[in-house]
């Protein structure tokens, strides 16, 4: 591993049969050649454990010229979206430096700058085919020289996950895996499987979405479709154009991160199958019934080695949530509660819980939810930090009402409780004044009732 990494970190030359020769880099354009518009060129860029992060450059033709290139290894490709300003992505040597640290494997490195870069997006949509048809025609020579189709990765990011697709279905799905991180949607809304990314262009499609409503994709895709905080707004991304490029890109862009998250083992993203991103939201999905006796999916690189659950499932759409930075994910409890009150009331439930040293804290208001009596409400809190052992739980209830009376929400019973663990903590005979912040200790919630 030091050995890999130590070669990887030299980055300006490697050492071929003896000779000292410069890396071959990813094309860095400018603003002005997206100006005037690039005419496509593909390049390969191989990347191993043994070149690190110099790159070489392969002949589409002559394989044995480049011993490092086994193919016996698994071979994983990543391929990059539109580039308006001709610019290298700010991710390429991160996803390529944590994918060799997974395995000693291939990376591949599609360059095609030299037709992504153009102000006219239309123009780089039409070079995706034509994109695909250089890789496809790359991947026949590797079969010729004893490569395995099934031990092919595409990593395909906005457009360049439509160009894994076109070379999946050029294979007739026989391509291992594909893995789209937010395909672009304009363009590619409402035309038939044919003339997008499918589920029949590999032998494993996984899909996160971040950017439904603007540039990437809505509908599912895949085998199992992520949708990261619904696929659309992302935390920490501005909301207003007068952010500048950072407020077209952010959300789009985030799928990448997310992804490299997975690859960094920093914490495990859960994703729930689901219908709506609102019963999720509601805690109506926490239990994944679904892949029973699998765990729930987990987000990311590794969710491979639970395909084979997916696959059965036919088709599946799976939420999750996260903070706004890195390792980006959430700790979940559901929520029960039995009102005790006779008028329905609506509002915003804040929840604190305390191990003694630290306290994490969520509010539910995607929505005002309504308490109804003797009704159980079933609800998702959504924590920033893991706590063990929680010693303390603190509510409020807030019905945002500044002019109107000050109501009292009176519970019959509360109850916490993880999905990843089996404890479930209760408290019964609550009062919560509108506003007024209610602090007890939790105790054991009885067998019967929940």
């Amino acid at each position: 591993m030091l050995s890999w990494w130590f070669l990887g970190m030299v980055g300006a030359v490697t050492i071929s049969k003896g000779l000292a020769r410069e890396c071959d880099k990813f094309s860095d354009l400018h603003f002005h050649d997206s100006f005037i518009g690039t005419t496509l060129h593909v390049r390969i860029l191989l990347y191993t454990r043994v070149t690190g992060q110099c790159g070489q450059e392969l002949s589409h033709l002559n394989f044995t010229e480049t011993p490092q290139f086994n193919m016996t290894h698994r071979t994983t490709f990543v391929i990059h979206g539109y580039r308006p300003t001709g610019s290298p992505p700010v991710w390429i040597d991160e996803i390529v430096q944590l994918l060799l640290s997974q395995e000693d494997m291939n990376v591949l490195v599609v360059d095609w700058n030299r037709g992504a870069a153009n102000l006219n997006y239309f123009i780089a949509v039409r070079n995706t085919l034509r994109t695909a048809e250089n890789i496809t025609a790359f991947i026949q020579n590797m079969q010729e020289n004893g490569a395995s189709l099934s031990s092919i990765h595409m990593i395909g990011v906005s457009l360049g996950a439509h160009i894994s697709g076109f070379v999946g279905a050029n294979f007739k799905g026989q391509i291992g895996r594909i893995t789209a991180l937010d395909p672009a949607g304009p363009q590619f809304t409402g035309t038939p499987p044919e003339d997008r990314l499918d589920s029949t262009d590999a032998q494993f499609v996984d899909v996160l979405h971040t950017d439904m409503d603007a540039l990437g994709f809505r509908e599912p895709l895949g085998h199992i479709d992520f949708y990261a905080n619904g696929g659309a707004d992302q935390p920490g991304c501005p909301r207003t154009i007068f952010s500048g490029k950072k407020y077209f890109v952010c959300d789009h862009q985030r799928s990448v991160f997310l992804f490299l998250n997975s690859l960094n083992k920093t914490c495990n993203i859960t994703a729930y199958p689901c219908s709506s991103y609102d019963d999720f939201l509601d805690g109506k999905c926490t239990q994944c019934d679904t892949f029973k006796p699998a765990p729930c999916p987990v987000f990311g690189y590794f969710i491979s080695e639970q395909k084979d659950t997916i696959l059965h499932l036919n088709q599946t759409k799976a939420f999750f949530s996260t903070t706004a930075n890195q390792p980006f994910c959430k700790t979940y409890y559901r929520v029960d509660i039995v009102p005790w009150n006779q008028p329905i009331l609506s509002g915003v439930l804040t929840i604190k819980i305390h191990n003694g040293t630290d306290v994490a804290e969520a509010k539910i208001n995607h929505k005002y939810s309504k308490f109804e009596q003797y009704k159980t409400t079933q609800l998702l809190a959504q924590f920033d930090k893991s706590l063990q052992r929680v010693q303390k739980v603190s509510l409020q209830f807030s019905t945002n009402n500044v002019a109107g009376p000050r109501y009292k929400l009176r519970l019959l019973r509360f109850q916490l409780s993880s999905p990843e663990h089996p404890d479930r903590l209760c408290r019964y005979d609550i009062i919560l004044e509108d506003n007024v912040e209610v602090s007890f200790k939790p105790i054991p919630c009885e067998t019967s009732g929940f």
